[in-house]
Parts: structure tokens; sequence; C-alpha cells
């Protein structure tokens, strides 16, 4: 019998529709049955592979039901040992409950996973919403915090997979289809070994069941693809300078398409993406099969970046704007023009960055406001690596840049600057009424920390005052602590020597004041962990969870490490 390979994934809900996605044992028509309420879809096939997503529209707002998966007429979800999946809507007015974090790798939950990766912090909180582990005595004063309520969205910020940090896993697999000793080693070569990957991801039976019932939207970083995936021109000619980096990128760009941005889109969105059409489209008696063309696509994507979006945009009635950024795709790395977003992108940003809603939340993979030590130390690299030096600085900074991964916004002064700005006029009432708080949420740093942020002194002098709180909080890892030395030299560069030194090295290089500063409100810590924002009339609370092992390593318990309440 046909069956599932992966999921189902519960992607974009809304108040009356929902979408769900799977992968496919063969070529099948997929239904999914809530109450009254059904749909189906053909698959369509990548590579070998088949895949189907199924809208079911007029559903009822604010409402929570079972639903099953049934693939050629046949029941698969829920399994027999599975626990129900639900699809609950959204309900106007509700105050939005989100979860998001970023940075997770797939080992087992034994002891021995725990002691190399440590607790999956998006498992631990699956167990707690599926009561499967209750709140432990020691820690009834969490409840609040820990009790999951039901998000009505898990954001996922980058690193969902890590195709050149491979587990054993996966190298087992890698090695019983190709010599693993010729490039490109035990990184992932084409889209076979990705959809493997993606299902070492998902397929553990607690994540698996959090997935089917958690609304969720993603955005890669660049593991998904590569380390420091196009952190300059000279990273990016050096890669395509290799046998093999032309095809990780297309089957990175072509599964992210299937596996993560094609439930990112509403329904509307996705009758006008160019790939997607295809599907709908299709009427023959055979399934589509959509490998060359998503090959092609992939290929032109990665050339002309400006050819297709990845960023996406959610509102929220006037409770909320989500704006979802794309920062690695999207930039420019010629050294005359570089920016972390290409003007295309700027300018649909832009459109985006306004008031008139309660929230405004910016998710990008890469935290917007780094440790301030650590963002004078980039702005600092890009200067010198650009030349400010002269061409031996140039050497030395391109080197810095990539060895220590200086390549986050702060690495980027005139998009930094110019999303700035953006954010600051949206604070001070100049796009619209200003909201209760502009936060940009972010990933990728293996530390997660709350900052507030104020006009700089020159801008203060020159401009309206904030009448919005400026946020930035940042959840990682969600599974992939750094080491303890590791710890240490991301503390000393983020908080210690490179707060003064940063300063000084950025004011040599002349580089100049940025219109914001911020300090921080909570953190850093180190743990694996996921973070719950909801939001309130009159403000923000965020949380952050993690798993905490009692007796058994694949039961932890769910236990509180910080929260921040707007002004508290």
């Amino acid at each position: 019998m046909n069956g599932l390979r992966l999921g189902p994934l519960l992607r974009y809900v809304d108040d009356t529709s929902a979408s769900v996605w799977v992968e496919t044992e063969a070529t099948a028509t997929v239904r999914v049955a809530r109450g009254a309420v059904t749909a189906t879809a053909r698959t369509f096939a990548v590579h070998d592979h088949h895949y189907a997503l199924v809208e079911l529209h007029g559903l009822e707002p604010g409402s929570r039901a079972d639903y099953t998966v049934s693939i050629d007429g046949e029941q698969v979800w829920p399994e027999d040992d599975a626990a129900t999946s639900v699809i609950a809507t959204l309900k106007p007015g509700k105050p939005l409950r989100m979860a998001f974090g970023s940075c997770r790798t797939s080992v087992g939950h034994d002891a021995a996973g725990v002691k190399s990766h440590g607790v999956d912090a998006l498992r631990s909180y699956a167990l707690r919403m599926s009561d499967a582990v209750p709140v432990g005595a020691e820690h009834q004063e969490d409840r609040d915090l820990t009790d999951p309520r039901w998000p009505d969205l898990l954001l996922l910020l980058g690193d969902q997979v890590y195709a050149d940090e491979t587990t054993k896993e996966m190298r087992e697999f890698i090695a019983a289809r190709r010599d693993i000793e010729e490039p490109p080693w035990e990184e992932l070569k084409d889209f076979g070994e990705y959809a493997h990957l993606y299902s070492l991801a998902w397929s553990d039976t607690t994540n698996r069941w959090l997935l089917s019932t958690l609304p969720s939207a993603m955005m890669f970083d660049d593991h998904d693809i590569r380390d420091d995936w196009n952190t300059s021109q000279a990273w990016r000619d050096e890669m395509q300078a290799t046998s093999w980096w032309h095809g990780r990128i297309v089957s990175g760009l072509a599964s992210y398409w299937v596996y993560q941005h094609l439930g990112n889109l509403s329904p509307t969105e996705r009758r006008e993406d160019e790939i997607y059409r295809l599907v709908l489209a299709h009427e023959g008696p055979d399934e589509l099969d959509l490998s060359d063309v998503l090959d092609a696509f992939a290929d032109r994507v990665d050339r002309e970046p400006a050819s297709y979006r990845w960023s996406y945009c959610r509102d929220f009635d006037t409770q909320a704007r989500l704006v979802v950024v794309d920062s690695r795709a999207a930039r420019v790395l010629e050294p005359s023009q570089r920016a972390l977003l290409d003007p295309d992108e700027l300018a649909w940003l832009d459109e985006r960055m306004r008031g008139d809603v309660d929230h405004l939340l910016i998710g990008t993979s890469l935290p917007f406001m780094l440790a301030r030590g650590l963002h004078h130390v980039e702005s600092f690299s890009e200067a010198l690596a650009e030349g400010t030096w002269g061409p031996r600085g140039a050497k030395m900074g391109e080197k810095l840049r990539q060895t220590v991964d200086l390549e986050h916004w702060a690495a980027f002064q005139k998009s930094f600057a110019a999303v700035s700005d953006m954010a600051i006029e949206v604070a001070s009432g100049k796009r619209g009424r200003p909201p209760v708080s502009v936060t940009f949420l972010g990933g990728d740093v293996h530390h997660s920390y709350v900052s507030e942020a104020r006009l700089s002194r020159r801008r203060a002098r020159a401009g309206d005052p904030l009448r919005s709180a400026v946020l930035q909080a940042v959840c990682s890892p969600i599974r992939n602590p750094l080491s303890p030395r590791m710890r240490f030299v991301t503390a000393a560069l983020s908080y210690g020597v490179a707060g003064p030194l940063g300063r000084i090295v950025s004011k040599s290089t002349k580089v100049p004041d940025g219109p914001l500063r911020w300090t921080y409100a909570k953190g850093p810590w180190f743990d694996n962990n996921l973070a719950c924002l909801e939001l309130e009339p009159a403000g923000v609370r965020m949380w952050w969870v993690k798993g905490e092992v009692v007796d058994d390593p694949s039961l932890p318990q769910l236990v509180k490490v910080a929260d921040y309440r707007l002004g508290d």
C-alpha cells in the first residue's frame, strides 16, 4: 500500500483555510478531511520523490478539530500509534501567540544524542504540548510559561537542516550511494540526499506530531545550503570554482522550495507562484514531473536573485504584521555595491515596513542587532575588506570575515542603515500610526538575548522621538549548542573585549555611527531553547524554554530559561 514518506506538515493556516503538506512513497491522490470539510490534491514528482499540498477552505474561524490524511482512499494518518493531529484556525481578535527559533540538528534523543547535542528544545515542547510529560512539582511556578496553550504559529528562522555538517545517519546514507572520499565528501550533493536529510529532521515521532498540528513558517539560513553562504564575492568565487557547488546550490534551492517555501505562501500567493501554477494547471493522466523545471528554476534564481522572492509577509488583522526577510539569497556581493538586500528586495521590504498595526514583527535569520561589540567588529571587517587600509588590509579583512563568520547585518552597513531608518520612521509615526512595538526576530548566533533600542544622540537631535519600542529578540539554537570553548570565545567577542575594542577599530576605518543604539534587556544564554511570543494590547511578552533531563533522556521536562515583558 502507498503511504506517507514524510509528514503531514500543517503549514499556512488562517481563519478559514489550512494547508497540509505531505511526501508520499509513490504517485497518489491525497485527501485531507477535517469534519465535513475535505479536499484532495494529486502528487507531483521531483527526482523520484512525490509531494502534495492539500488546501482546505471554508473552515470556521476560531475552530479546532482533528483531521485525517488518506492516500488513494486508504487512511494513512493518524497512524495506529500516533496521537491525533489537529487543525486550529485563527480567531479574529485573539492575541497572537507564536513560537520561534533556529538552528536544529537531527540526532537521536537517547543518552548519546543528549551528550553530543543536548536536549532538543522543539521535541521537549512537543512532549509538553501532547501532555506526554507533565510539569514537575519543582517547576509549578513556571506552569503559565511552559503550558503551551497552543501557539498560532511556529516560525523557524534558519538552519532547519545542516547540509554541510552531516550526522552519522546522514553519512551512512551518502556512503551507500557514492564514494564519500570524493567531493563533496560528507556534505550533500543532490536532491535525493536533501530529501533524506529532511526526512531525518522531521520524522521523529514526537516532532512529526508537533509539525502536523502546529502551523509552521520557515526561512533558510546558511547551513540549509552551506556555512557562510553568500558571505562575500570572494566566498562565492571560491565555491563556483569547485566541481560540486553548482549541484549543491541547485538541489538546495529546489528542495527548499518543495520542503519549506511552498508552505509559507497563502493559497492566493501559491496560485501566483511560477512553479506551483504548473502543478495547478496539470490535467494529464500521468503525474507531473517538475525535476527539470525546478532545477532550471534554482539555477536561475541563484544567478539572478531578483528574479524570485523568498521573503513573505502576513497580516494578522490590525493586531500584527509579520515580515519574514530573506537575508541570504538576495545579497549583492560586488564590492562596490555590496548590500544584504538587493534593490528590489529592499524596496519590497520598504513597502511593508508600515505602522497602522499594533505590532510590527520582522523575522530575519540573522539578528538585526547583534551584541554591540560584535556589531562594531563586523562593520570594521567590512570596511577593512573593502580596502580602507589598502590591498593588504583588504586581504586580511576577507580572511577575518570568513574565519569568524562576520557576515551579519552589521557587515553590510548600507543595508543596516537603510532598514534602521525604516524602523525609526515606523516607530516615530512617519509611516502611519506607530505600533506598540517594532520587534526584530532572529537566530543563527547560537546564543539568545533581548535588546532594547533607542535613537543615537545624533539621530535624536535631528528627528522625532520614538513612540514605539524597538526590540531585538534572538532564539538560537533549538538544538546545536556551542562547546564550552566556543561559548567563551563568543562571549568574549560579543560582550567582553569586543565592546571597547570594536568601537575603536570601527572608528579607525571611519565607519559612521548608526542611527540606533541598543542595550541588553535579557541575556545572553547559550542553552538549546525555543522562544515563545505573545502579543498584548499594550505590550509584548516573550519567554524561552528548554528541555531538562530528569530521569529518562528521551522524556525531558520543559522548563523556563528566561522571560521578558515590555515595560517591566
